[in-house]
């Protein structure tokens, strides 16, 4: 039970910041979600829901000063390349990530957000370059080639600039490819995945398995990962990965690697079906670690939460 009171949840409509926001109104956190659409279903009792731009400061931080909550949990940006042109991209999550974690400054609230996998560099790349070692952890170097994973990057720094100006908490977590219980969309992938003709480049539908090494996690796990970061006792900003155990491919993850990139790095420590993304940090720290697996997650009946269309 994570214990805090109240929390402002921003992209809490969407598929994953709706998880968080059922999660957190189940433990009895009063919440005020801010998405940019508008609630369709009955919210739970202790919801409230507002329609808002991010990227206009007044909304961001009215809102955000009208809950004074103990914790702003940020999901609102556009979360992928493809979707829309990448200077919009760009210039909406920036915006997004400065107002939101500015506005949680100013109240003294604790700040957890979701950055990426992507602020390494290697999805949404034309030639994904190998990264200096595996498996990747926090410390590994970033930066993207793309404007999504650059507007990561630069929403870490204002994470950096945040604590440092405001005195607060903040936790940037990278999650890997999020997937869904009985939903999962690395099943066609794994289905049809041959090491020798695996795409490299093309369209972002190839991108994320080859660019992230085809390394996952499951929403439940994000979930669990949000409460673990709220219940710990952090100090300036934080980093760590969410991601699986292991990959989702059910082969090893060197071997994969070097068939399909003709390489790995030297200073390679993947053991067997290993992920090529650490959780260690987030284990040792958190004392979190991902309960499910594609293996058990693929057939799984699991019902979303109640207030948006599943």
């Amino acid at each position: 039970m994570v214990d805090i009171d109240s929390a402002v949840v921003t992209g809490g409509l969407g598929g994953s910041g709706s998880w968080v926001v059922d999660n957190l109104a189940k433990q009895g956190v009063n919440v005020l979600c801010i998405d940019q659409f508008g609630l369709s279903g009955d919210a739970p009792d202790n919801v409230s829901f507002y329609q808002a731009d991010l990227t206009e400061q007044g909304e961001a931080w009215e809102l955000i000063e009208y809950a004074d909550p103990d914790a702003v949990i940020h999901f609102a940006n556009i979360p992928e390349m493809g979707v829309f042109a990448g200077s919009r991209t760009f210039e909406n999550n920036t915006l997004a990530n400065y107002n939101v974690m500015v506005a949680a400054g100013r109240v003294g609230a604790e700040v957890v957000w979701t950055s990426s996998e992507c602020t390494y560099g290697t999805v949404f790349t034309e030639t994904t370059e190998l990264p200096e070692y595996f498996p990747i952890d926090e410390a590994h170097p970033t930066g993207a080639p793309d404007p999504y994973g650059t507007s990561k990057v630069v929403g870490e720094e204002i994470a950096n600039m945040v604590t440092r100006q405001y005195g607060v908490p903040i936790t940037s977590i990278r999650p890997s490819w999020i997937n869904y219980p009985g939903e999962y969309f690395t099943t066609e992938i794994r289905e049809s995945f041959d090491p020798e003709t695996a795409a490299i480049t093309g369209d972002r539908n190839t991108h994320i398995p080859s660019g992230n090494f085809w390394s996952y996690i499951d929403i439940r796990d994000i979930v669990s990962l949000v409460d673990a970061v709220l219940d710990a006792d952090i100090e300036g900003h934080e980093v760590y990965l969410g991601v699986a155990d292991e990959n989702y491919l059910g082969r090893s993850t060197a071997e994969t690697i070097e068939a399909v990139f003709g390489d790995v790095p030297d200073e390679c420590a993947l053991e067997g079906e290993q992920s090529a993304l650490s959780n260690a940090k987030a284990k040792a720290e958190l004392d979190w670690k991902p309960a499910h697996t594609w293996r058990s997650a693929l057939n799984e009946d699991v019902p979303g939460p109640s207030f948006v269309e599943n």
